[in-house]
This record gives structure tokens, C-alpha cells and sequence, in this order.
């Protein structure tokens, strides 16, 4: 603790004593050698080694194991630092010299620019503790997802009546003792959109079902049914009249009528980021609770296109004890059949306890349809589909109808449908059964709901009055089963079963039959899958400035002059977010006038969510708030950028400078963390000042912009307080020394070449473009780019030696030309992809400046932008790549970026669920191209034993790494023709997309590149100690983790700053301040996931904080982060000055307090 301590003071110091370095270096070296000697003294010392006289029995080596570990995290740590402080020495030597002018900033001697210091030196410290989630052991799992794939073969033999299955056989008298218990469970699954728009299901047939449940399950106690889509629910409610809800309520509240999951949506799990699968989870329990003072215990989970593991954490830390899925890989359900797994524990990878555990359900059939739940014959059971009798309009496909249940056949009738029971109960651990009854959009027609309901009880009435059948059978509800379970097997609620498995992994790829992979879904319609992804941002910026503007005005008194009714556009908002998570909508698989149905509502919460942003950062930046008046239609700020349509891509605000006066202009970072950063506004003139509020000039770089002759990008370093606001003043002023111009070159091949003329007044040269490489540098990186192609080549970051190559290629995948082909969930390739081409060379432009450089290049089909920004810190260690994807003239093609490299990555990659967790992925030879594709929410990477290559992503979109070294990624496709999978339709409403990345390179500093004293004595006690105690040193592969600045460039791309021009006024601009709402900065590891009003009042004096302990990779070289980065082994500090009287811990969806301490988990 004194090392942690010293070395923040003396980091500090370095300032002052920059001409006295040696000594400083001398003073910390003295204090790391004489800590080193303490701790080696107390290893010597321990009384344990002095009580066996220096011999270590077998029950001490652990011990000693342990001390030893220690001892090389601290002296890694304190290498660490001493490597940062020097870091920072360094920088204050190089940035602070001065230039041949006399001004900044200037071009060094080796061509990189030198920018303007801030004069703030910062410093990484990670505690050794905070590593240990990653460093530490794994999950003890009976079953391992990534080994089942490896043991399988993917074969698809003929079962027989179950064609992916076996035949099944049990003995008569196996019941006996323990009479099989049957829980048949009606449901219908409602799709909030999908051939129809949700209004219109809502009006043709939800509202009917709703209707008639109230009716028809009263008429007997003995009905149940369960319900999942609160978001159709609770439309409604709002519809319903009193008496309706009040026996709407008593069937809930009678157990006849379960709520399962209880989200607004059944939502995806491949393509959704965590923060929507929490907040649409949070929209359907709080809506719950306040209208019905319920809560969901069970998970239901039928139509979900494969699952995620991230989901069975998150129902566990809602408080639900047990869930079910339905949609897995036909191979895996057959191996979980047969060794009798389709009951388990699901458990996190990285948790070596059982904390994260809950009790899984895996339906063993084909389709959650009637006749795949029954049992194991479809032709039988379609017959107790008793919607399907004769003069309906759904029959059954296999030519034998069902039959009305009378007194003359109810023998027969109830016998076989009992054969089919104790063969599907052969597949399970217990003698507790459940029989799901339903589909899509079933008993919409209270026929139905009698057909049903009667003809079921009298098989039941018969098999219960049979005692030799051993058999009791019956309605009921998910947890009427699941209950049942854990009372046949004596553990408690959510408990775990005696020799149940334990589970850990996720269940993708999906595939119903054959080669069929459900994969193509998780790139469809990228252009709403990246709307999405804005809105989300959007959505938790306005939730958290509404609350600090909310809780600043009543602090100061002023809250009925606050435009509180910016709740509504936020409760607008989450539930138009939450509805676009709904397993047909983010997946790109619903009709095109569906699509544009969610598109039309989520722009407009998008415009909703801009407007109360700014006015929470109106009142925020306020100096004096006595001048703060809010007019509905003179809004202070302006948005800072517009869509004119759904589908159309966004335009920039143009800030007009004028001589006469400054613009103001309100920057607001939504990270929880300070950040160094640039930001470009467009501009109507180069002649551009940039003030920071107290009059600081800080560096503009300046560039044309191609759509417009009189616009301009003028890109200028900010620092921004952690979710705060900063005001910057823009002046039309004569040419500064702390404004450049870009220097930008095309190179043109052919008749071109000469014919490029000048933009004024941004000249632009250019050359007969070659086929030698060219490059662009900043201070952290040089990038090395193809003569030809134009592409990239190559990544040399300046503190590695080593140039790694970085191929950027583009490939096309056409479809098969067989029957069946690639549609919106299918991805049906016709082989491996071709190389993308065109008659004509890439038009490529080269843009260098202090600020920024960059490649934008441009093909037919898509253009390409590689920037690197000269920035230190997050902003400046990865690149940056925006990629326009335009492929609306191509007939069933899919475009494809792939990245080709020299890291030996193997068959091994990782990719992310959820951008929550990071999953190893492992490439089968053995599997087609097709099922090597995951889902990507927000990165993937490869590694070797030197590096590791990440793409974020701000768009979530499918990926693999289909050869050693590569990194694929599916851009978009357009298929002309429908998949079989009922949607009817093919992808043929392409939009001009824009697909945005970062690329980092990291390397291991087990490459110990500083080679200095403490990388050495770890290496030597790492090596010795393994070989003298036989301890192994291998990682398992079963989990892996982002380093902290993977964290924060994911979090960067993913959060914008947002450029807020203040709008002119005749009476002038009041005085503005910088709004900075943290007393003490959060841990560089807790991601603030929201602070959201919590639905109670409007505005609700309760707040909802959400916190995320982000699991860390310290394997990786730390870098400088641009900010101050600390660690506190979860423990979080009051942060707010107006935060709280009381604070309460809840479950993670606000219903139950929580149980967890508060250090967080």
C-alpha cells in the first residue's frame, strides 16, 4: 500500500522535476528493490517453513504457491508503473519541446506530429486481485459445451418416428412404485411482429386470446396457461376495462395463469448486447410489478434462434429459479437425449462455484408446435392437437386427423397418448413430465380454447381414475412442473437436483435439419441492427442525464420548472427498444413492411431521446440557473446530427461561425470515465478557433468535406469529464497557429491521375497511383496500405519491434444453386468465398494531419475509411475503420471483410455474447463453412503467444476465422428468395449501410519487452517454481477475457461523444459552464450501465444505478488510457453530490432486494 501511495505522489512530481529523471527513477528502483527484500524476508520468516525446518511437507506447497504468486504480482505491478511513469516522463520530454516557430504543433524529425500537452500525467494501477477472475481457475462443469462439439460427429441417421432421435423403449412396470406425473401446459407464442406489424397481431388476433383466456379459464379451476410478451400484455391492460383486469388478476393471482420471463419481449439472444436484454427484462418486471405485484420465477424461451449463456445469468440474478430453451443444434439434443442431459445446471464459465447456477429444461423435439411435444412421434401426436380436427382450417400433415374424446374412445385415446408420455419421460432424470400445448398465435378463437381444454380433461379424468396406469396427469404451469421436479428429487427451489449435470457454454450455431444453419441471421439487415445499437446509446445517455438534471433541479429548488415530462418520450423510448429485441425484429427475419414498421418507431424514439438530452444538459451547463428558462418550441441547443427518414443514413448539424460572435458548443461524454479524445463538428469556413471555457486554444485540424464545397470537418483534442458535460467556444477568426490544414492526396490510376484539381480552399494533390505500399503514422501506430488495392497491409505499433501483417480483403459468398438456398435466417453458401473485384482501380484518398490520418478508399460495392487518431490515450490506440456497404444492385451475394494475418491463432478464436462475456470459439473441419459463423455483438479476436488482434464493433454482425490467422466478417446480403423458414420473403430491401470498427493489436508482456530487472525475476520464479513443484502454467481455454483497454475501445466506439451547438439567441447566451457530476471517478473496471428512473411517479425520486465489475485480461501490456485508471477490487465510493438519502441493493431488475454484498460481483 505505502508502494501505491508513494508512487501516485511521485508520478505527480514528475512535473516539477522533469531535469532530475535519474534520480526519480533511482528513488523508485531503491523503494521496488527494498519492498522486494520485505516481502522475500517474510516468505523466509513464515512460521509455517520454520516449524518444518525448512521442509515443505505436500500440504505447504500450496501455500508457498501462493506467496510466491503474490510476490510476482507485486513486482509486476510495481514494474508496471515504473514502465508508466517513465511512459509519462517520456511523453512530457517529447511533447514538451518546442518547435522551429515557436509553435505548436509541429512536425517532429521523423515526420509524426507533436501535439500540445495538457499538462495532466496519468497513470494505470491494477490491483493484482482485480486480475484474478481472469488468472484464476474455471468452472468444474459436467458438461462442457466446447467439448460436446468436439466429441460429435454431426451426422443426421434416420431415427425412425423421430427422424433426429432413436428409438425409444421403456418397460410397463417401470412406473410402479413412482407414478409418472404429466404437466400438460397451453401456451401461445406471440411474435410482437413478424408477418404482421405488432399493432396489427395486437388488433387480429393477441387481444382475442387475451379476451377469451379471462373467460374460459374461469369456467374451471382446473385450466392453466402461461404468458410471456408483456409487451402485448400490457397493451392490453391499457385496453381492458375494469373488470376485466380485475379477473385478469385473479387468475394470476389464483395460479392459473402464469407469467413466464416476464420481459417485454422474448428476445434474441444472438444479435443483442446486454444492456437491451437487461433493460427490455426491466420494462416487462417493473410494468409487472406496478400494475399486477407480480414477479416471474420460470423462464420460457421457445423461439429464440440458439442461446446464449449470458441469459441464464441474467434470469439468475432477476431471482428466477428455472428456465427453458427450446432452439438447439438437432445433434446436441440427441446426445443430451441419450445420456439423459436435457435437465442440467446451467453455470457461468468463469464461475468456480455455483453462485451463477440455475435449472435449465431442454425440450428434446424438433419444434415447440404440438406435435413435437408430446413425444417422439409427430403423426401421433398432431392427433391431440385438437385444433386440427376435421373442418378446421390446420389439419395434420401426416393424413391422420385427431379425433374427438368420447366415452366410447377414450381408452384407446388416453393409451396412446400415454405411450408417447413414458417414452418422452425415458429422455429425463425424474418421473415429472411436461407436455407444452400450443404455437404461434394459438387459442385466438374461444372454439379453440373448448376443443382443447375439454377434450384434454377427459383424458386426463381417465388416466387419473386408472390406477394401474400409474399415471397422474393434469393443466398446469411452467413452475407447477418445475416444482414438482425439485419436490420429486427433495431439494429446495432452484436447487440442484442429486446427480443432475452441471452445464457451462452457449448453444450456438443453431441448425433445425441437414446442413441447415440458422446463421445468416446475425448479419441480416445490418443498417437496423447499427440503428439499433445508436438508439441504445442514445437511450442511456438521455436516462442518465435526465436523472442529474432531475436531481440537480430538486436539489436547487427548481424542479417544477424542469420539463419533467421528458419521462414519457424515455418510457417511449425503452419500450420501442425493447420491442426491436423481439426474435424477428433485431434478427432481420421480418416482412419488409414489418421492418419498416420497427424502423419508423425507433427513429422516432430516437428524436425523442435527442430532445431530452438536450434539455438535460440545457439546465446542467447552466452557470446560474435563476437564468435557466425552458421554452417547448425555442429549444437552447440544437441535436447533433438528423435523419430525414427510417431508413436514410444521419447528416451532421453545420455549425455557421460568424465574425461577429463565438458559437458555443456543449460536448457530452457519456463514459463513466474521464476521456481524452478528438471530435469533429462540420463547419461553414477554415478560418476556426477553438476555446476551451477558460480560453485555452486547443488544435484543429481541418478537412474537406467531399459532399459539399463550402462545408468543412474541423476535428480539434478534448478532455472530457466522466459522464459530463464541457463547453468549448468556436470563433471565425483569422488563421491560428493551432489550426491546420490537412494535407490530402489522391491517387488516381489512368487518365485521372492528372485531372484532380484543387478544393478550394483546401488544396488537393494528386499522383498516378503504383503498386509500392504507402503508409500513414501518429504517434502510437504506423499503417502500412496496399499500392493496389488500397487496402490495409500491415500494423507496427511504436513500442513493439515487430510489424505484423494485417491484410484487409474483401469476398464475396454467393448461395447454392439448389433447392435450397441462403435466405434471411439461412446461410446456404455455393463453396468457399471468391475474392471481390471490379474492372475499374479503387479511386483512394490519403489525409494526414496532427490530429488524425487517414485511407479512405473507394469500390463500387463499398468504401472503406482507415483512420488513426494522434491522440493519447483509448482514442489514439486503435484504429479506426467506418465501412459504406452498398450491394443494392447484386442478386444473392453476401459481402464479406476479411482480415488475413501472421498471428498463429490455429482453429482457435473467440467472439463475445451478448458484449457481455467472451466465448472461445474452436473452427471444425468437420462442420460446414456455415456452421463455423458466430455472432458478433461487439467483438471478436485471435491471439497467439505474442498478440492479440480484436475487431470491436459497433453493429452486431456474424463472424469467423476460417483459417488460421483470419478474421472474417459477414458486411451484408441480398437473397432473392425465401428459406423455408415461413417469413416468405427474401432480403431484398437493402439499405447504403455504414458498418463501423475498431481494430486493436495488443501484445502479451509475457514477451517481457522491457527486459529490465523485475520481467526477469518474475520469468525465473515462474519457471522455477512450475518445474520444482510440477505446477502447470497452462490458461484454460474455456474462458478468456478483455484486457482494460479493450474494455474502454469497445466502450469508446460504442458511446459517442455527442457535439451539442448552442443555438444562436437575440438576447445572447448566458454563461455556460462545464458540468462534471462525479465527487470521486468510479473504478476503471465498473462499466455504469445505467442510471434510470425508476417507474413510480413521474419524476420518480428513486433511481436505479447499474453497475458492471468488468473481468479483466492483465496478461495484455497495459497502455496509458488517457485517463487516470485504478482498480478497487469492486468496492464503489458515493459519487454523486446530490445522489442519494438512502441507498438499496437490488436484484438486477429491481424487485427484490439483493443479496450480494457491495462489492460488486
Amino acid at each position: 500500500e505505502k508502494n501505491e501511495i508513494c508512487l501516485v505522489l511521485l508520478t505527480h512530481r514528475i512535473m516539477k522535476l522533469r531535469k532530475q529523471v535519474t534520480v526519480c527513477g533511482g528513488a523508485i528502483f531503491c523503494v521496488a528493490v527494498f519492498s522486494l527484500y520485505l516481502m522475500l524476508d517474510r516468505v523466509q520468516h513464515d512460521p509455517a517453513r520454520r516449524q518444518n525446518g525448512g521442509n515443505f511437507p505436500r500440504s505447504q506447497i500450496s501455500v508457498l504457491q501462493n506467496r510466491i504468486e503474490q510476490l510476482e504480482q507485486l513486482l509486476e505491478e510495481n514494474h508496471e508503473i515504473i514502465s508508466h511513469i517513465k511512459d509519462s516522463v517520456m511523453e512530457l520530454t517529447d511533447t514538451g519541446a518546442v518547435s522551429p516557430s515557436g509553435h505548436l504543433p509541429f512536425k517532429s524529425a521523423n515526420g509524426s506530429w507533436v501535439l500540445p500537452f495538457d499538462g495532466r500525467p496519468t497513470y494505470l494501477f491494477i490491483k493484482p486481485q482485480d486480475c484474478q477472475l481472469a488468472a484464476g481457475g474455471h468452472t468444474q462443469a459436467d458438461v462442457q459445451m466446447l467439448d460436446v462439439y468436439s466429441l460429435l460427429k454431426f451426422d443426421n441417421p434416420d431415427g425412425g418416428v423421430w427422424k433426429q432421435g432413436f428409438e425409444i423403449t421403456y418397460e410397463p412396470a417401470e412406473w410402479d412404485n413412482e407414478p409418472l406425473q404429466v404437466f400438460v401446459v397451453p401456451h401461445s407464442h406471440n411474435d410482437p411482429g413478424w408477418i404482421k406489424t405488432f399493432d396489427k397481431y395486437f388488433t387480429d388476433q393477441t387481444q382475442h386470446i387475451l379476451n377469451n383466456m379471462v373467460v374460459k379459464l374461469a369456467e374451471d379451476p382446473r385450466r392453466k396457461f402461461i404468458w410471456s410478451e408483456i409487451s402485448f400484455f400490457s397493451k392490453w391492460w391499457e385496453t381492458a376495462d375494469v373488470q376485466k383486469q380485475e379477473a385478469m388478476r385473479k387468475l394470476i393471482l389464483g395460479g392459473q395463469l402464469e407469467i413466464v420471463t416476464g420481459g417485454w419481449v422474448m428476445t434474441d439472444e444472438a444479435n443483442v448486447h446486454y444492456f437491451a436484454m437487461i433493460d427490455q427484462l426491466i420494462e416487462g418486471h417493473q410494468w409487472l410489478e406496478g400494475n399486477l405485484g407480480v414477479t416471474p420465477s420460470s423462464g420460457w424461451a421457445v423461439d429464440p434462434f440458439g442461446h446464449s449463456a449470458t441469459m441464464p445469468y441474467l434470469l439468475k440474478r432477476a431471482n428466477l429459479t428455472s428456465m427453458l430453451i427450446q432452439r438447439v443444434h438437432y445433434s446436441i439434443k440427441k446426445h443430451f437425449a441419450s445420456t439423459r442431459s436435457l435437465e442440467f445446471m446451467w453455470r457461468q464459465a468463469w464461475d468456480t462455484g455455483s453462485s451463477t447456477d440455475i435449472f435449465c429444461h431442454m425440450m428434446p423435439f424438433y419444434s415447440y408446435d404440438v406435435p413435437h411435444t408430446c413425444g417422439p412421434d409427430p403423426k401421433i401426436c398432431c392427433q391431440f392437437d385438437f385444433k386440427r380436427l376435421p373442418g378446421g382450417r390446420v389439419n395434420c400433415p401426416w393424413k391422420v386427423p385427431p379425433k374427438t374424446v368420447v366415452e366410447a374412445n377414450v381408452a384407446e385415446r388416453a393409451q396412446l397418448l400415454l405411450d408417447q408420455y413414458r417414452k418422452k419421460s425415458k429422455l429425463y432424470r425424474s418421473k415429472v413430465l411436461l407436455v407444452p400445448l400450443g404455437d404461434d398465435f394459438r387459442y385466438d378463437k374461444a372454439l379453440e380454447w373448448d376443443q382443447q381444454y375439454i377434450n384434454y380433461q377427459k383424458l386426463f379424468d381417465y388416466m387419473n381414475s386408472h390406477p394401474e396406469l400409474h399415471v397422474q396427469a393434469q393443466f398446469g404451469t411452467l413452475s407447477d412442473y418445475f416444482n414438482a421436479v425439485y419436490k420429486a428429487n427433495g431439494v429446495a427451489q432452484g436447487s440442484r437436483p442429486p446427480d443432475y449435470p452441471v452445464l457451462s457454454g452457449d448453444f450456438f450455431a443453431y441448425a433445425d435439419r441437414e446442413d441447415h444453419y440458422w446463421t445468416g441471421y446475425f448479419t441480416s439487415r445490418p443498417f437496423y441492427k447499427s440503428l439499433d445499437r445508436v438508439i441504445e446509446s442514445h437511450l442511456r445517455g438521455a436516462e442518465i442525464l435526465y436523472s442529474l438534471a432531475v436531481a440537480n433541479a430538486r436539489h436547487a429548488g427548481m424542479e417544477g420548472r424542469y420539463p419533467v415530462s421528458d419521462y414519457g418520450l424515455l418510457v417511449d423510448a425503452r419500450r420501442s427498444v425493447a420491442l426491436f429485441q423481439h426474435h424477428d425484429a433485431i434478427t432481420g427475419t421480418a416482412k419488409e413492411n414489418v421492418v419498416v414498421d420497427y424502423g419508423s418507431k425507433l427513429l422516432r424514439s430516437l428524436i425523442g431521446l435527442k430532445r431530452v438530452i438536450i434539455n438535460a444538459a440545457h439546465f446542467l451547463v447552466m452557470k446560474n440557473k435563476e437564468f435557466y428558462r425552458f421554452y417547448q418550441t425555442e429549444p437552447f441547443l440544437e441535436t447533433d446530427d438528423r435523419r430525414a427518414t427510417q431508413d436514410s443514413l444521419p447528416q451532421r448539424t453545420l455549425i455557421e461561425l460568424d465574425p461577429a460572435g463565438p458559437r458555443y458548443l456543449v460536448l457530452f461524454n457519456p463514459l463513466e470515465q474521464e476521456r481524452l479524445c478528438a471530435v469533429t463538428v462540420l463547419v461553414n469556413t477554415v478560418r476556426v478557433r477553438v476555446l476551451t471555457e477558460d480560453g485555452q486554444t486547443v488544435p484543429v485540424q481541418l478537412s474537406a468535406q467531399w459532399s459539399s464545397a463550402t462545408q468543412m470537418s474541423a476535428t480539434f483534442m478534448v478532455r472530457l469529464p466522466p459522464i459530463g458535460l464541457a463547453v468549448f467556444h468556436l470563433y471565425d477568426s483569422s488563421d491560428t497557429p493551432m489550426t491546420l490544414r490537412s494535407d490530402t492526396l489522391l491517387r488516381l490510376s489512368g487518365r485521372g491521375a492528372g485531372a484532380a484539381r484543387a478544393a478550394n480552399p483546401l488544396p488537393v494533390r494528386s499522383q498516378q497511383a503504383d503498386d509500392q505500399p504507402f503508409y500513414i503514422s501518429s504517434q502510437c501506430v504506423t499503417l502500412g496500405f496496399s499500392g493496389s488495392s488500397g487496402l490495409l497491409e500491415s500494423i507496427k505499433r511504436k513500442d513493439d519491434p515487430q510489424e505484423v501483417k494485417v491484410h484487409m480483403q474483401f469476398m464475396v459468398y454467393g448461395t447454392r444453386p439448389s433447392k435450397d438456398k441462403s435466405g434471411a435466417y439461412l446461410f446456404l453458401p455455393d463453396g468457399k468465398a471468391k475474392l471481390y473485384s471490379q474492372k475499374e482501380p479503387p479511386v483512394v484518398r490519403v489525409v494526414e494531419g496532427p490530429l488524425f490520418s487517414e485511407v479512405v478508399t473507394h469500390y463500387q460495392h463499398f468504401q472503406q475509411s482507415v483512420r488513426i487518431n494522434n491522440v493519447p490515450g483509448v482514442d489514439g490506440s486503435s484504429i479506426d475503420i467506418s465501412t459504406v456497404v452498398d450491394i443494392r444492385d447484386q442478386t444473392n451475394k453476401e459481402l464479406a471483410m476479411r482480415l488475413v494475418t501472421d498471428i498463429q491463432s490455429g482453429e482457435v478464436f473467440y467472439t463475445d455474447l451478448n458484449g457481455f462475456q467472451i466465448q472461445p470459439r474452436r473452427r471444425h473441419q468437420k462442420l460446414p463453412l456455415q456452421a463455423n459463423f458466430y455472432p458478433m455483438p461487439s467483438q471478436a479476436y485471435i491471439q497467439d503467444s505474442h498478440h492479440r488482434l480484436t475487431l470491436h464493433t459497433a453493429q452486431s454482425l456474424g463472424v469467423s476465422s476460417l483459417e488460421s490467422g483470419q478474421l472474417e466478417v459477414i458486411m451484408d446480403r441480398r437473397l432473392m428468395q425465401d428459406d423455408n423458414r415461413g417469413l416468405g420473403q427474401g432480403l431484398k430491401d437493402n439499405k447504403k449501410t455504414v458498418n463501423r470498427f475498431r481494430l486493436l493489436l495488443e501484445s502479451r508482456s509475457t514477451g517481457n519487452k522491457h527486459g529490465g530487472f523485475f520481467a526477469k525475476l518474475s520469468s525465473f520464479f515462474h519457471s522455477f517454481f512450475s518445474q520444482m513443484f510440477n505446477v502447470g502454467m497452462t490458461d484454460s481455454w474455456t474462458t478468456s477475457f478483455p484486457s482494460i483497454l479493450s474494455h474502454m475501445t469497445n466502450a469508446a466506439l460504442n458511446h459517442d461523444v455527442l457535439a451539442l451547438p448552442v443555438l444562436p439567441k437575440r438576447r445572447g447566451i448566458p454563461p455556460l459552464q462545464t458540468f462534471s457530476p462525479l465527487k470521486s471517478f468510479l473504478p476503471c473496471d465498473v462499466h455504469l450501465l445505467n442510471l434510470r428512473s425508476i417507474q413510480k411517479q413521474t419524476p420518480s425520486p428513486y433511481t436505479a444505478l447499474i453497475l458492471h465489475r468488468l473481468a479483466l485480461d492483465c496478461s495484455l501490456e497495459a497502455q496509458n488510457l488517457g485517463f487516470n485508471c485504478t482498480t478497487t477490487q469492486g468496492q464503489v465510493r458515493n459519487l454523486h453530490a446530490h445522489s442519494t438519502n438512502t441507498i438499496t441493493y437490488f436484484s438486477l431488475f429491481l424487485q427484490f432486494e439483493s443479496k450480494f454484498n457491495k462489492a460488486l460481483k
